[in-house]
């Protein structure tokens, strides 16, 4: 192990901002980033480089939007207010393409810093003041009028880049800069988290250094040098924190469950009145050998919607009971915990329930329910147990709990999941997501697990057929919507209308509106209200086509019995159309319903759209999903939509949506926090320094499972990730 001395500091990664910057700085940046030590602060890289020669494009400035830009300025004048007493200052700045006017009340001094001909960095929120582009109070450095005196050191001044730095309306990007100097000046010996060994095979450069050239570099080959050993970093750092996770996790004594000759999983499958596809097969192999081992099993399965990971589970599960255990299965929803508990009863069948009595356990059940369900699971009784966050609970407890079921993992934290898991000794863990991931992500996100695919659907699917109802562009193709819908009615087939709002007041939590009104914010236009449950029920109630049908509605606000009785009511064919929000993404299995219109489809996100479909052409009839958006021609919204109609496949879809979507949204809050997000490494373009900062992080966890050996590295483990996340590496 290296280490690269600074010159005398007495600051270390860990140290707080308030002794390095003072109180009042630190406390500006803390409410602005939420960083707390020289370590975060040292990781809030450039976001761009400027030249002090080079003039950014003024004309394509978004409105609305705070930006740091290097211009000249062109000329100033100040004249007095009309209306008011006092002063404007007017200063106009050029890029040589286009001219933007900085403006400032009562500050006449200024006329003596912007002078014409000066250059410099200027930072504010753009403005429109009569068809014209401004910037109101900006804030602003200018750069020296002398450069060095000598050519050598001129032409150095001149090409040296500007490094731009995040910023908010409260920090602008060089007071970030002076802060970081000041740290960088001050930062004392600094250990070398990779090893020496990688960092010459990769040519990479010391940490201490790769620091220096990102925040000061004198070249551009220094900062892009030094971005790519510091995203490197990430990946190498990401990765030995998951692997030496899965490591840990493998020390841990857990009991081996095994099916039995003649027990109930035998029996299951020998009942079977279908085939399992070669993916299941495959997969439950896996399962099966993960159960039988002496630790912990931390396995992810994903799959296709409608591919059979319920089933997977289930035998999982009964391999559990064989053994004298119990699973718990968690589920996100009241809905489809009901659901989940049906469709297990109806796959064991009379017999095989009645022996092993799958119980659900949720917040809204009855006194007296709940009390008989508490006692099931304690006692041993419910071998097989369904619930939501109500299994969290400190009055559930379990005789013997092997097995951990989670299904659709994004939707608990990682406390949550804990919790459920110290309700047994070292139970084995099975996370289940119907939401397809590239393999990036998962080495990203999931690195700790090990990780099968289904990608295989049963046969007999009928398929789906997609289309965009572009409103913006083809407004009389509303009427046609629910002529589609009736038509599907009439051959004896049911549907789901889903929206992404309770009532014009209320989203449902699980929406994600953000998404489209991040695109409607850079205008002046009003945010058009994202449709509702409430409203597009009375209007399908009061339309022609739906008089003589049942109409309901189903969302997350409605009591959980109601939900319930709602929920058999349409799988038993007397509600013709469900209203509902996004409660019913997953789990809800109706093989008569083909139809689906997805109102403002564009409030969605990609894999949401793609859950969402698959509730239907799920039986021997064919799906139609209509997905009806007002987004505009060009714009990211619609492009998500329509990439969900070019394609059902999960997996071509989560691609794309790694494209569309903002970096920073790939790990999740549910994985981790502010300080463990991604800095440089993006996982959509880095998959080649991902793979191999795993391949690499292997070798070293294989041979130091504990970082014994590599106390740096140890120590960058624990700083890169926040506090939830650190829990979750020294918990599983």
């Amino acid at each position: 192990m290296t280490s690269e001395t600074a010159t005398a500091g007495a600051y270390t990664l860990d140290s707080r901002l308030s002794g390095a910057l003072g109180g009042r700085t630190a406390q500006a940046i803390e409410r602005a980033f939420g960083y707390t030590t020289v370590g975060d602060l040292l990781a809030h890289y450039p976001r761009r480089y400027a030249l002090r020669g080079e003039l950014t494009a003024l004309a394509t400035l978004p409105l609305g939007e705070n930006v740091t830009i290097v211009a000249e300025v062109l000329e100033v004048r100040v004249r007095e207010m009309r209306q008011r007493r006092g002063s404007i200052l007017e200063a106009k700045i050029s890029d040589g393409t286009g001219v933007l006017t900085l403006t400032f009340f009562n500050q006449k001094w200024r006329e003596n810093d912007l002078r014409p001909g000066r250059r410099g960095i200027f930072a504010g929120k753009v403005g429109d003041y009569r068809g014209n582009r401004q910037l109101a109070h900006p804030d602003y450095e200018l750069f020296d009028d002398e450069a060095p005196p000598t050519d050598a050191a001129a032409k150095r001044w001149a090409e040296a880049p500007i490094a731009i730095y995040p910023a908010t309306s409260t920090l602008a990007s060089w007071q970030m800069a002076k802060s970081i100097e000041l740290l960088l000046d001050g930062l004392g010996p600094l250990d070398d988290p990779i090893p020496a060994a990688i960092r010459s095979e990769r040519s990479l450069l010391g940490y201490r250094d790769a620091l220096r050239r990102v925040h000061r570099p004198e070249t551009e080959a220094d900062w892009k040098q030094a971005r790519r050993t510091l995203r490197f970093m990430e990946a190498f750092v990401l990765q030995t924190a998951l692997l030496a996770q899965r490591a840990e996790l493998r020390t841990r004594p857990a009991t081996p469950r095994r099916p039995i000759a003649g027990g109930v999983l035998e029996r299951f499958d020998a009942a079977l009145p279908f085939q399992l596809t070669d993916d299941q097969v495959e997969v439950g192999g896996e399962i099966a050998d993960d159960l039988a081992a002496p630790w912990p099993m931390h396995r992810l399965v994903q799959g296709e919607v409608g591919s059979g990971k319920t089933l997977v589970a289930l035998r999982a599960m009964l391999a559990v009971a064989d053994s004298g255990g119990q699973a718990a299965l968690l589920a996100p929803t009241e809905v489809l915990a009901a659901q989940h508990l049906r469709s297990i009863v109806r796959m064991l069948g009379p017999d095989l329930a009645a022996e092993l009595v799958p119980t659900l356990i949720t917040g809204q059940l009855p006194a007296a329910e709940r009390r008989k369900a508490l006692l099931r699971a304690a006692a041993g009784q419910a071998r097989i147990v369904v619930g939501t966050h109500a299994l969290l609970g400190d009055k559930v407890a379990f005789a013997d709990l092997g097995l951990v079921v989670v299904d659709e993992q994004h939707r608990f934290g990682v406390e949550q999941r804990e919790a459920l898991r110290l309700k047994g000794a070292q139970p084995h863990v099975l996370v289940l997501t119907a939401t397809p991931i590239p393999r990036t992500v998962a080495m990203t996100v999931f690195g700790d697990l090990d990780v099968s695919t289904i990608r295989e659907l049963p046969a007999g699917r009928a398929g789906i057929e997609s289309h965009v109802v572009p409103l913006a562009v083809r407004p009389a193709w509303r009427a046609r919507i629910w002529d589609r819908l009736a038509e599907e009615l009439g051959l004896g087939r049911q549907g789901f209308v889903v929206c992404p709002a309770i009532d014009p007041k209320a989203v449902e939590d699980d929406g994600e509106v953000p998404q489209a009104s991040a695109e409607d914010a850079a205008t002046d236009e009003p945010v058009r209200p994202a449709a509702s449950v409430v409203e597009v029920l009375a209007e399908l109630r009061a339309h022609p086509r739906f008089a003589d049908r049942v109409v309901e509605p189903l969302h997350g606000r409605m009591a959980a019995d109601e939900k319930d009785r709602i929920m058999r009511a349409f799988a038993a064919g007397e509600i013709d159309v469900l209203v509902a929000t996004t409660v019913i993404e997953v789990g809800v299995d109706v093989p008569n319903a083909s139809a689906m219109v997805v109102v403002d489809a564009d409030r969605f996100g990609v894999s949401q759209l793609h859950q969402l479909r698959g509730r239907v052409g799920r039986g021997g009839v064919p799906g139609l999903c209509l997905l009806v958006t007002h987004a505009e021609p060009g714009s990211v919204a619609l492009q998500r939509v329509e990439a969900v109609a070019a394609t059902l496949d999960g997996f071509e879809l989560a691609r794309v949506d790694l494209e569309l979507r903002q970096e920073g949204d790939v790990l999740g809050s549910t994985q981790s926090g502010g300080r463990s997000s991604l800095k440089l490494l993006k996982v959509a373009r880095d998959g080649e320094v991902i793979t191999d900062a795993r391949g690499l992080a292997a070798g070293v966890v294989d041979d130091d499972p504990t970082l014994a050996a590599h106390p740096a590295l140890a120590d960058a483990v624990r700083r890169r990730l926040d506090d939830e996340a650190s829990g979750f590496l020294s918990k599983g």
